[in-house]
């Protein structure tokens, strides 16, 4: 929700159960309205009654004046009734003419001309050149965000979802990538698309931008580290930090740019050399505006919790503590959102999923609430990880440690022999972990049969093998649900002593990890349908079926194949499992896999509930991971509310979820850029040796090759194909020979030679040596691509203090689409390895026209990510 607090828009924080009034702030307001706060009610009421007496006919016709009532004193017309009386009118107005029609007087005209120019600042009206006001769209004026290139140009997301604008080098020079601003289109650039005019800067986006100094004859400037951000930025003379070139610097701007001059800068934070272990997480943190740090306000909360449970936190919860609950996680995993217990109970199971009760500690609106919302997820980085929580939570006292009391919401589930979950409920409990289980641990005792591992889980055995039993009977339920599970390679890094990456291993999946993930799912569904039968607002994990355009190419690319996907107009996840199981065994099965998983669109977190496409669930969302995901925890409040017979309200659940879908995003993409540059620091030691890979991403400037082995990725330029012309083509995935009738198409193996590692922009180059070769392993093995995510993310479960979660099934796409953005003809950005653990989600946007747009990203990774854990 959103309320109107000196003429701006300020989102509710979520966690009130109601959404706290915040007083106009009298350092600034917008429309000078005398605020109500303050004052006795009696003289709050007197006033008010007054103010209704001696307002005019005109003043009462506004369709919010009750609204600006409880607000203001004195309450000026709002902006809706304004932009209505503009509406009305059909043409501009000048002040007085607005004066008049809203019945302005004297003594408001000051504060009049704040609100008009809170409204201009907004984007809301326009102040034209004659000194009269307007709508936008009446001007037809577009509002949107820009989005820079390296190359210098940029293009307008529109707000409308209109086609995007492009701007050209000189409309640029007064933006940045980021900023919010108002265009008008000024005609077509020479491929055809619409050309746009900046008209007025809505918001700027960047206060505070990371790079690297440069001095240039004795100027000093810093270059910013996200390339979009394509002006260097001027540092003022005087100030305290002095930078040695080449150092990597955190710049404050105090002037943004112009269309007569470049931005500038003081340098405020001197972060270290580019080659210092460690430096590239600093670098992602500042670039993608990550919170690093917790608030002040938030380090006190913390502070005020206890170490341990306490006798009255017990109070209205079920004592579990004699259930053998356990722990099962990877071995570097250091917080336990859950614990599992399976007993049979008659003919079918008993399946208990304890997840950590964050809710109980972390209140609804409090500081640990705003920076949890804020960062909306823990960022797992390579040997680092930014928790959501401060550690006193998510390694002490709301993770599930062995041999200590927690508290947990329980989802206790009564499951048949056919995989169907026939009854559950939902409780807070405290429960006492008995053993802290890994996958190895697991899978060594159920299903290597390792005597010593079963001598020292002895007493565990038999509920261990309860859940196995459990999960193959989940297993067969979703088979025969149709879910889609893509078969694709995990990788890990092995690190020095410094930092830097030593080796990249496949990480071997077992079945521990699938038991988990299955359970996992059994709360989640449940936890949804608890909310949905209630009716209760809640943030569903949604995952849309394929969109007209990429279920068409798709199934053009299937013909050639003499492949076809059932459902019609409309498949189903059970569609594309039984292609999936159909291809299995052919040897362009990944291929053709890879194209499939590109059709899929990205999953992510939204009110309205159009179930989950790739997980073949009607209702789905995340429970089980509190500890890291913001959305969890809202879950666990809104179960809470639901057993009270109430409603939690954190504000706009639309708006909410959007944010939580960005900070998922942000985080992958931070995650990548870390890989990148950890990538290319391997690599560059290795320049003129020669290794063979799969084409893993088809672009119009070339192709990306995924390296055996070692899981690393570059770009083969088109120019260095042969002497022939070569064209893209989309639908096929492919370059072709004009001449020659050669061919380059995904999962292709190809012999190159390292010839360029920039470590300046991450990118690796490749020169042609020999290919296609004969497939003489499965390419999947040898693409280290991004992770898909909507079908693995029912899929595959990562180590969680690994990895973070990997999103939607068409994250190839939109990571493909950015990655051809950033790439330059000359050089190849290094493609994020797969994560262990889930990465965020991603809806595959619509190929578009220019080449930077066009890249489709290399072949996907299966992810783990609404699988995993939750």
């Amino acid at each position: 929700m959103t309320r109107k607090t000196k003429d701006t828009q300020t989102p509710t924080t979520p966690g009130a159960r109601k959404p706290a009034a915040r007083k106009p702030d009298p350092r600034r307001t917008d429309d000078g309205a005398a605020p109500t706060s303050g004052r006795s009610r009696a003289a709050r009421k007197a006033s008010a009654a007054a103010a209704v007496t001696h307002s005019s006919a005109i003043r009462q016709a506004d369709p919010f004046h009750e609204r600006e009532l409880q607000q203001y004193e004195q309450p000026l017309p709002s902006r809706e009734y304004v932009l209505q009386v503009l509406a009305d009118r059909g043409v501009p107005m000048w002040f007085d003419e607005l004066v008049a029609a809203l019945d302005i007087q004297a003594h408001e005209h000051e504060h009049f001309e704040r609100r008009l120019r809170a409204m201009v600042r907004d984007g809301q009206i326009v102040h034209n050149r004659g000194d009269a006001y307007l709508l936008p769209a009446k001007a037809d004026l577009i509002q949107g965000r820009v989005e820079g290139h390296p190359d210098g140009f940029g293009f307008v997301r529109r707000d409308d979802a209109g086609p995007d604008i492009f701007l050209g080098p000189k409309e640029m020079r007064a933006v940045l990538h980021g900023d919010r601003v108002m265009v008008r289109i000024a005609g077509q650039d020479r491929r055809g698309r619409p050309e746009g005019k900046v008209v007025s800067v809505l918001e700027r986006a960047n206060s505070r931008v990371v790079g690297r100094v440069i001095s240039e004859h004795g100027v000093m400037i810093v270059a910013p580290e996200n390339r979009r951000l394509a002006q260097d930025i001027l540092i003022a003379a005087g100030g305290r930090k002095k930078p040695e070139p080449g150092q990597i610097v955190t710049v404050e701007l105090i002037e943004q740019p112009t269309r007569s001059s470049q931005p500038i800068g003081r340098i405020v934070e001197v972060l270290g050399n580019y080659a210092d272990p460690g430096m590239e997480i600093e670098i992602a943190l500042r670039k993608h505006d990550l919170p690093f740090d917790f608030s002040s306000a938030a380090k006190a909360d913390t502070r005020k919790l206890p170490a341990v449970v306490r006798k009255k936190d017990w109070a209205g919860r079920e004592d579990l503590t004699q259930l053998p609950l356990v722990t099962i996680d990877g071995e570097t995993a250091k917080d336990f959102d859950d614990a599992v217990y399976c007993e049979r109970q008659g003919k079918g199971f008993r399946l208990i999923v304890a997840i950590a009760d964050v809710s109980h500690y972390v209140v609804a609106g409090n500081a640990l609430d705003k920076d949890a919302f804020d960062r909306g997820n823990s960022v797992y980085f390579p040997r680092r990880v930014i928790p959501m929580l401060p550690e006193k939570l998510s390694n002490g006292l709301c993770s599930l440690n062995p041999q200590v009391e927690r508290l947990t919401m329980v989802a206790d589930m009564n499951i048949s022999t056919s995989g169907e979950i026939k009854s559950y409920r939902f409780y807070p409990a405290v429960i006492w972990s008995h053993a802290r289980l890994t996958y190895t641990q697991v899978a060594a005792a159920l299903y290597d049969k390792d005597v010593a591992v079963r001598t020292e889980l002895d007493s565990l055995i038999p509920h261990l093998e309860n859940l196995d039993k459990l999960f193959r009977v989940l297993l067969k339920a979703r088979a025969k649900r149709g879910a889609i599970d893509f078969e694709t390679t995990e990788t890990r890094m092995i690190f020095d002593d410094n930092g830097k990456i030593a080796q990249i291993v496949p990480e071997v999946r077992n079945d521990a990890h699938r038991l988990i993930e299955e359970c996992m799912l059994a709360a989640n569904v449940c936890a949804s349908d608890f909310l949905a039968k209630r009716e209760h607002p809640a943030l569903y994990r949604v995952h849309d079926s394929p969109s007209e355009d990429k279920l068409a190419k798709l199934r053009e690319f299937l013909k050639e194949f003499g492949l076809g996907i059932g459902g019609g107009d409309e498949p189903r996840a059970t569609d594309y499992a039984k292609l999936i199981e159909q291809i299995k065994s052919r040897p362009d099965a990944q291929l053709l896999q890879t194209v499939m998983l590109r059709s899929l669109k990205q999953a992510m977190y939204s009110p309205d509930n159009v179930g989950h496409f790739g997980l073949a669930y009607e209702s789905y969302t995340h429970f089980t991971s509190p500890i890291r995901r913001y959305p969890d925890l809202l879950i666990h409040r809104g179960i809470k509310a639901a057993l009270a017979g109430e409603e939690y309200r954190p504000g706009d659940w639309e708006q909410i979820g959007l944010h939580c879908s960005m900070t998922e995003r942000r985080a992958d993409e931070a995650t990548r850029d870390v890989v990148a540059f950890l990538k290319c620091f391997f690599m560059q030691d290795r320049v003129g040796e020669m290794f063979t890979g799969s084409v893993s991403a088809v672009v119009p400037f070339g192709l990306f090759i995924a390296l055996d082995d070692i899981f690393i990725e570059g770009l083969l330029h088109i120019s260095d194909l042969g002497s022939d012309y070569f064209h893209y083509d989309e639908t096929r995935h492919a370059l072709l020979g004009e001449r020659s009738g050669k061919q380059f198409r995904l999962s292709d193996r190809v012999k190159v030679q390292l010839v360029r590692v920039d470590m300046a922009t991450n990118k690796i180059d490749f020169r042609f040596i020999e290919g296609p070769l004969a497939a003489a392993k499965p390419a999947s093995a040898s693409a280290p691509v991004q992770e898909p995510a909507p079908a693995p993310e029912l899929a595959k479960k990562k180590p969680r203090a690994k990895a973070k979660e990997s999103a939607g099934a068409t994250e190839e796409s939109d990571q493909a689409e950015k990655k051809a953005k950033k790439a330059k003809k000359s050089a190849a950005k290094v493609e994020p390895e797969s994560k262990a653990k889930p990465a965020p989600k991603l809806e595959a946007k619509p190929v578009k026209s220019r080449a930077s747009k066009a890249a489709p990203k290399p072949a996907a990774k299966s992810s783990a990510k609404d699988t995993k854990r939750g």
